[in-house]
């Protein structure tokens, strides 16, 4: 090889070399910026949640859905959420639904979701396609929720009722898998365990500081009283960024402690 050519060849892996220093150098400054403009706020929940499902024709069913949100385990309001719908069965695997909510959500933590420390209402109106599957003695299920969301705001601290509301959009997934723990199949009068995971993703012009908005992860044992009914609770773990910034820096909160879920299922068609 020629010297000159050979040269070329080590200036030029010398500048790639050099470039992918400075990038990863780069990269660690930009972690290292955010973590320092970034507070940090933990608080302890737990999360009460009754859900029927009223089947009135061979396709379709009613979905009514409570949630009794706390802070501080029990001893205060996190937030008050009702939520309807309807269900259209495409076929065993698969249900998609439309529905609206009603959330009230209250001043909880040392800092506040609403910027004056009130409690502010939220309308919603949501589409959900689940799409479930079996993998062998795991059940598992797809959830996909597109939400269209008013939240109410105030332009003046001395209101008591909110005068502006603010639209915005959010995608969701979860992911959930559940497993008899006696036998292959899940029987009445029988416990297993679950998990799952589920992802927020805010868009549009209004999201402001809220791109990604939460992450929802629970553990739970449950058991199953028959066709009609089954409980399970366990541990939860909510991660929440604000939509806005307190002292020009991003906020976080760390949620955790406990989740109960009720099920009821109805069939009315026949």
């Amino acid at each position: 090889m020629l010297p000159e050519k050979k040269f070329k060849i080590v200036k030029l892996y010398n500048m790639k070399k050099n470039s992918i220093i400075l990038i990863i150098c780069l990269v660690n400054l930009l972690h290292l910026s955010a973590q320092n403009t970034r507070i940090n706020n933990y608080n302890n929940i737990g999360w009460l949640a009754n859900t029927a499902t009223i089947k009135f024709q061979k396709n379709w069913s009613v979905h009514i859905e409570y949630q009794w949100r706390r802070d501080e385990f029990v001893l205060g309001w996190q937030q008050s959420l009702l939520r309807t719908g309807i269900n259209y069965h495409i076929n065993p695997n698969a249900v998609f639904r439309v529905g609206y909510g009603l959330i009230e959500t209250f001043p909880y933590g040392e800092i506040p979701i609403n910027s004056m420390g009130k409690p502010f209402t939220e309308h919603r109106m949501y589409e959900v396609l689940t799409l479930s599957n079996k993998l062998g003695r795991f059940d598992l299920s797809h959830r996909y929720m597109l939400e269209q969301r008013w939240l109410g705001s105030y332009t003046n601290s001395a209101l008591s009722k909110e005068d502006k509301w603010t639209y915005v959009n959010r995608l969701r997934y979860m992911f959930r898998a559940q497993t008899p723990l006696i036998g292959n199949t899940l029987e009445s009068k029988e416990p297993y365990a679950a998990a799952y995971d589920e992802i927020f993703i805010g868009f549009g012009e209004n999201v402001n500081q809220n791109i990604f908005d939460q992450n929802r992860l629970g553990v739970l044992l449950g058991y199953k009283f028959s066709d009609k009914f089954k409980l399970e609770a366990g541990y939860f773990n909510q991660i929440v960024q604000l939509g806005r910034q307190v002292s020009s820096s991003n906020v976080m909160q760390f949620n955790e402690g406990f989740i109960i879920n009720a099920f009821y299922n109805f069939n009315w068609s026949k």
